[in-house]
């Protein structure tokens, strides 16, 4: 059994996959890298809204972003995904 605060970190990781526009940002993001504009342009979205959520997935340690010359590239953090779904097997 997970100790508590590991519970918290889990639901914590776990409400940030509770919103449709963050869980479509990460469906895009395992394909491989994207920038906002080619996120707005897969998920319909305008580039304030995906701005927000990846900024969410940035804090909780989803994504991570790099900066290309004017843009910045997201992947999705490999490591904390993998992480967050073991907590699945830990409960």
């Amino acid at each position: 059994m997970a100790k508590q605060s590991e519970l918290y970190e889990f639901a914590r990781g776990f409400g940030l996959l509770s919103e449709p526009t963050r869980l479509g940002i990460l469906g895009m993001l395992v394909t491989g890298p994207k920038n906002v504009a080619a996120l707005c342009k897969g998920l319909g979205l305008k580039h304030p809204n995906v701005s927000h959520h990846l900024g969410l997935l940035r804090m909780g340690g989803l994504v991570i972003g790099t900066r290309k010359g004017k843009s910045v590239v997201y992947v999705t953090d490999a490591a904390c995904m993998k992480e967050l779904a073991s907590g699945i097997v830990k409960m």
